[in-house]
């Protein structure tokens, strides 16, 4: 998408409100402009270099990235906007007995195609290059329950306990 016409942020909030209507984004979960809102919710600034990315939390700024590439921007914008809604959707359709990531991932996904597919790709790639150091663990909360459930009926020590956890729910294998 070609984004030649943005270039002061209202054109920008124009723009970012309406895809964000596209997939039902909350007014209060937008960024806002030019002022931190802290609490680490992103806003956006405008200068000579760029447009800037900003989240602050706690009056101390944590991310700042500087772009010229709108395309660019809207992506960091609603790269963390999708996060959040598929976080939510995952804690309302939580799956017992699967790592939580994989509902959030795909809806995430979903959403950010309905956007711009090549915000879906970009996405995709980050999420797989996550997945070979952090693969999917469907047993991660089993694993914890047998683990509370030892330290209540067992007098095992932590690493004891643990070490009989992974041979009974074993650690998803990291590719290589």
């Amino acid at each position: 998408m070609a984004y030649d016409n943005i270039d002061n942020l209202d054109s920008l909030r124009r723009l970012v409100e309406e895809l964000g209507r596209r997939i039902s984004v909350l007014e209060d979960d937008l960024p806002t402009y030019i002022k931190s809102r802290d609490g680490a919710h992103p806003h956006i600034e405008h200068d000579s270099r760029g447009f800037h990315y900003v989240i602050v939390e706690r009056g101390k700024e944590l991310r700042r990235v500087t772009t010229q590439d709108v395309d660019e921007l809207l992506y960091l914008i609603f790269q963390d906007i999708t996060f959040g809604m598929a976080c939510s959707y995952e804690v309302k359709h939580r799956i017992v007995g699967e790592d939580c990531r994989r509902q959030l991932f795909s809806y995430q996904l979903g959403l950010l195609e309905q956007l711009d597919f090549s915000w879906r790709r970009k996405r995709e790639e980050q999420i797989t290059n996550t997945l070979k150091d952090h693969p999917f663990d469907d047993l991660s909360m089993v694993r914890v329950d047998y683990c509370v459930h030892q330290r209540n009926t067992t007098k095992l020590t932590e690493e004891e306990i643990w070490e009989r956890a992974c041979e009974k729910f074993p650690l998803p294998k990291v590719k290589s």
